[in-house]
This record gives structure tokens, sequence and C-alpha cells, in this order.
């Protein structure tokens, strides 16, 4: 499929390119289920609209049932020799001192613990693992504009790729395009808004060799959460909602008074590598779910079904139900 996606003169000379099952996204959701499928014998076609998966700043926490799923597929041991940081206890550190509020350990099973891994690592290792599979074909720099409908069924969607529009037609399309999913906004479907109540800034502070802090600390009208990345941390500074303006307007200098307040080793470095508004990344952080996951042709898993909140990390452990649940149940 995919040399009569890339073949030269394709897309003057054919309508449409025919596949079992069309994956639009190469998130988390859209790889896992593209791999399962894929190893299941389904043809399967993903379209990603980026030329890779290097964005900082997406979910990272790997969960002992999505670790559970990698381990039944095989690919466990070789997974665990990725660099990743297991954690088995949280903490969390106020003015009262720190307690712990999350104990993996306690869980049963193979593994008693989450793992942080930069998503680009699982997505990378997913997408090797997939391409072994001939059934699996995976399209980069491919971005879905809309579905094709007929008579009130999908029976595919338009791509746009870097040569022009493609028309794709699929038995099934599945939408994992995100929060954001074009696909959903395309069929129209219902959405159910929730209150979101934080927004996120990311930043990276640099990592002194054994050093050690608390996962949370909760500061004077913000959260400090610190992701050990071996090599540097990284770092979420969760304000109330609609509040970044705010922030802005008084500049990095609060930030960093506030990073000092609850770890004064850190503002200092923030001071030093935190030098414009550039080095941070806002994520504005939304939770919906759409009253109703499909159509006719047409099904929505991972974000694209139910944004959710960073909190906890369960955005991957989510998806990962969503592909095992729907569909190989």
């Amino acid at each position: 499929m995919l040399e009569l996606l890339t073949a030269e003169g394709n897309y003057r000379g054919m309508t449409s390119i025919n596949t079992q099952c069309l994956i639009v996204g190469g998130g988390p959701a859209g790889m896992i289920a593209g791999l399962l499928l894929a190893r299941a014998g389904v043809e399967v076609l993903v379209a990603e609209q980026y030329p890779d998966f290097l964005r900082d700043f997406r979910g990272d926490t790997v969960h002992p049932s999505t670790l559970g799923l990698i381990d039944e597929l095989g690919y466990i041991d070789e997974f665990l020799e990725l660099p990743h940081h297991k954690v088995s206890t949280i903490s969390i550190a106020d003015a009262q001192g720190e307690a712990v509020f999350a104990d993996f350990s306690r869980l049963p099973g193979k593994f008693p613990y989450v793992v942080f891994m930069p998503q680009w690592d699982l997505l990378n290792f997913l997408a090797d693992k997939a391409k072994k599979y001939e059934d699996f074909t995976l399209l980069q720099s491919t971005k879905a504009t809309e579905l094709i409908v007929e008579d009130n069924h999908v029976p595919g969607a338009r791509l746009e790729t870097e040569r022009g529009i493609q028309e794709v037609r699929a038995n099934l399309v599945l939408a994992c395009d995100g929060r954001h999913s074009t696909l959903r906004e395309s069929a129209q479907l219902p959405i159910a808004l929730h209150e979101a109540r934080t927004e996120v800034l990311w930043f990276r502070i640099s990592k002194h060799a054994n050093e050690t802090t608390a996962f949370v600390h909760q500061g004077a009208g913000f959260t400090l959460v610190c992701i050990d990345r071996g090599t540097y941390w990284q770092i979420a500074y969760v304000i109330p909602q609609d509040s970044f303006e705010r922030i802005e307007a008084q500049g990095l200098q609060q930030i960093r008074t506030d990073v000092a307040s609850v770890l004064a080793v850190l503002g200092d470095r923030f001071a030093e590598e935190v030098a414009t508004w550039d080095d941070l990344k806002l994520l504005q952080v939304r939770v919906d779910r759409l009253r109703k996951w499909y159509r006719p042709g047409l099904l929505c898993i991972g974000d694209a079904a139910h944004a959710m909140s960073p909190a906890g990390g369960v955005g991957i452990r989510a998806c990962q139900v969503d592909c095992v649940n729907v569909l190989v149940s």
C-alpha cells in the first residue's frame, strides 16, 4: 500500500486507495490500535500529520496495565531497555512536610511501578514493532482534512499528503487524532464538556547527579510536578485555569520566585536555564467526552473520544484500554 501512496504520479491517476482500516493519528491510541490490528491480520494504514514523533512535553507515564499489555505482546524486555525511570511510590511535599500519596508497590502482578519514558520513544518502539507486519503502513506528514460521507455512512477520509489530496476508503475509520480531532468535528458528533480547573506550563531544568526530590510540591496558588529524566527535570508548573495571561504579565521572575519557594536549588537554575517564554510550553487542559463515539464506518478512541486531564498521567492507559476493550474484545 505504501508503494501505491508514494508512487510518482499516483495522485493524478488514482481516485482512491482502499484498505481495511484507516487510522488517523499516530499517537498512543493510533499506534497501539495499528499494532494490534496488524498482528491480527487486518490491513491498516496509519496517517500521522507530523514527519516524526519528536514533540516534547507529551504524556509519558506508562502504567502497570500498559506494561502488562507490552509483556503479553512479548516485547517487555526490549521495551525496558529503552531509557526510562521507574517509580514505585509518589510523594507530595508542602509546608507541613512530605508524604506518600501513591504506592504502586502494593499492586499485584509483575509491574508494581510506573515507567516514565518520553512519548516519542514509546511511539517509535510501537511503530518499529508494527512495521514488521506486511499489513501495516505508517504514512507521516499526512493530515486528514475531512471524512467522506455517503448516505450517512463513512467509507473513508481525505488526506492531505506531501503530493496533494488523496482519498482513502476503508471498512473502518478510526479517529485517533487527539483532543482537537478534525474527524470528530467533521462527523459532527455531540460533545459533553467538563470543567477544567488547571492549565500547565512545562519546562526543563538540569538535574545534578544523585539529586532527588518529591514528585509533587504544593505551593501558594500553584503545584510543581518534577519528573526525573536522568539528566534533567521535566517540570510541570500547574496553575488555575485562565491564569496564564496574568502570570505572563508578571513575567518569568514570578515563576522563578514560585519555584524557589518550594525548591530553592531549582529556582536558581530556573533563572539560568529558562531565559525566555519560548523555553516554556503551555498545555491548555481540556476535559470532554463524546456522547456518542461512532457513526456507521467511524469510531473515535483516545483523546478524540474523551480528552483527558493530565492528572495522574492516565492518558496512555486510557488509550490502551480503548484499543484492547473496543477493538479486541
